[in-house]
């Protein structure tokens, strides 16, 4: 339960700007004539004026009530009632619609489903790819409980990038998450890899929720001993009174030295800011993984 004392005021680089234009009211009525949902507005993300005015989104599949009650997310938890064999089929009609270059899909957890969703995932990956054949597609998964048959079938569909949140450091995850714990996840990472050799992997670390400095480092290099390529690193936000409070605001200078930590243990990649999330500047961040591994190469 989340303390209602000493709550932190949120400083001054913690600023989102608010573009609520052309492209964003379009893509906002796209959504809603496709019965699509997206984790920019379900999780209650703060660059969503900006994402969405730059026509950019991360489609939220497998309808919009997650199984699971994790203390930092916003999204509705409960007992979903229905399975959407077309939702894949609209996604891709959207992302199309959007003339997308990279396409973030991300899901909420089906643990009531036996594949926890993985079928849709795949079916997904392939319906973008038949209406935009070079757009590169980004999966961003739960953990499947831990089973390879569903990995495999998400792997088989050989997304651009396979994307799994460890979320927090190992002492602090079962307090933040729900079911999902620390080690599986690195597996999750780690099988991955074994699987789909080529196919670069990624993984999201949220701060302020009261981890410390040297677990950060030790995250960073458990994600490497798994061979992670891409680390994104961003600022927990409340996103409501009920959820985790924020125990500390990290600072701008803060993030750059994390920066720095990430590249010199060896990520392609590390995208690190206080309103930086998982899927953000996602298109970008390939590109940059991509420069980095050349330059490693030919080094």
């Amino acid at each position: 339960m989340s303390k209602t004392l000493n709550k932190q005021p949120k400083p001054d680089w913690i600023k989102i700007k608010l573009t609520t234009g052309d492209n964003y009211n379009e893509i906002k009525s796209m959504m809603r004539s496709k019965t699509l949902h997206t984790v920019c507005e379900e999780a209650r993300c703060p660059n969503i004026y900006e994402c969405w005015a730059n026509r950019t989104a991360t489609f939220m599949i497998l309808g919009d009530i997650c199984t699971r009650a994790c203390r930092f997310c916003a999204v509705n938890t409960g007992m979903p009632t229905e399975l959407d064999l077309q939702e894949p089929e609209r996604v891709a009609e959207a992302a199309e619609q959007m003339n997308l270059r990279h396409c973030v899909v991300t899901s909420v957890a089906r643990d009531d489903l036996k594949d926890g969703g993985a079928y849709i995932f795949a079916e997904t990956v392939k319906a973008i790819r038949k209406r935009l054949p070079l757009c590169s597609v980004e999966v961003l998964i739960p953990d499947f409980m831990g089973c390879d048959d569903s990995l495999k079938i998400v792997m088989d569909a050989k997304p651009d990038i396979l994307n799994h949140n460890i979320e927090t450091v190992e002492r602090m995850s079962d307090r933040v998450r729900a079911k999902a714990k620390y080690k599986r996840s690195l597996q999750l990472l780690q099988n991955a890899k074994r699987m789909q050799p080529d196919i670069p992997t990624k993984s999201s670390i949220m701060l302020g929720v009261g981890e410390k400095w040297d677990e950060i480092l030790q995250t960073m290099d458990d994600l490497r001993a798994v061979d992670c390529d891409i680390m994104t690193i961003g600022q927990y936000l409340q996103p409501t009174p009920k959820h985790l409070n924020v125990e500390k605001y990290y600072t701008p200078e803060e993030f750059a030295l994390l920066k720095e930590e990430g590249l010199k243990r060896g990520f392609s990649h590390v995208e690190s800011g206080p309103l930086v999330r998982s899927s953000y500047h996602a298109h970008e961040q390939v590109k940059s993984a991509e420069r980095r591994k050349d330059e490693i190469m030919r080094s």
